[in-house]
């Protein structure tokens, strides 16, 4: 005769292999009901209490001031380049050469943006993290590519055909009085088409992301692991002053 404890154990067993045996449901249907998040619908008071500390933390930290802009930087002060776009390029620069140094062992030669991605000004006044979100509220992070003179040659032509201001650094280009290329320096020397040059640009750009024809094809990629809105806030807490201007980097002659 079975032990008592043994036949109690037999039974949750059989009972528990039936229950697993039973039907399973299979979903049919999917019904929804779309909800406006505005403000006539009232909020919770428990949950609103708990989220608060938390917000004002996260508040306090994006609004706290890091530096300060004597003079607005703008997206339409210049015709070929523009102060803001100057500003954004050459932090990206000043922010990215030490890593593909300590990565890579190579000099930057040069950085490019897309105007298109620069998605706020810098007004005058006190400076904060709250800015870098403003300014680059995407998840991109900074990519250096390597190109080959070629290529180079082709970016130039890109930018020098474009009826937008895109953002660069370290390089100088000059155009006619006809709009035809005049002269192009990278880093103080003149372009040099039988070489290959170091370029940090936005991961999106290099992925193909807005088609603006910068990177087709490269030699190589290295990530940084940086986001660009990372080197802006950084670059915020660097600088007590934050300045830049429409300068002859890139110029039509008249």
């Amino acid at each position: 005769m079975l032990n008592p404890k043994i036949k109690h154990f037999v039974i949750i067993i059989t009972l528990l292999s039936f229950a697993c045996k039973q039907e399973k449901s299979h979903l049919t249907r999917i019904e929804g009901t779309q909800l406006d998040i505005d403000t006539a619908l009232a909020g919770v008071d428990s949950i609103q209490r708990f989220i608060d500390p938390y917000k004002k933390r996260v508040e306090d930290v994006l609004d706290s001031t890091l530096a300060y802009a004597p003079k607005s930087l703008l997206l339409n002060d210049g015709v070929r380049n523009t102060s803001m776009g100057n500003f954004l390029a050459d932090l990206i620069f000043e922010e990215t050469e030490p890593i593909v140094q300590r990565k890579i062992g190579k000099q930057l030669d040069f950085v490019v943006m897309n105007r298109g991605g620069i998605r706020s000004i810098l007004s005058q006044g006190n400076v904060s993290a709250r800015n870098g979100y403003q300014i680059m509220p995407f998840e991109n992070y900074i990519s250096v590519v390597k190109l080959s003179g070629t290529q180079v040659r082709e970016l130039i032509l890109f930018l020098t055909q474009s009826k937008r201001a895109h953002a660069f650094s370290g390089m100088e280009i000059v155009l006619d009085s006809s709009g035809a290329l005049e002269s192009v320096n990278i880093q103080g020397s003149p372009f040099d088409e039988s070489r290959h040059y170091y370029v940090a640009t936005s991961d999106y750009l290099v992925s193909g992301g807005a088609d603006i024809g910068f990177f087709p094809e490269v030699d190589s990629i290295l990530d940084t692991e940086y986001l660009l809105r990372n080197a802006i806030i950084d670059h915020f807490k660097k600088k007590d002053t934050i300045t830049a201007k429409v300068d002859d980097r890139f110029v039509q002659l008249n």
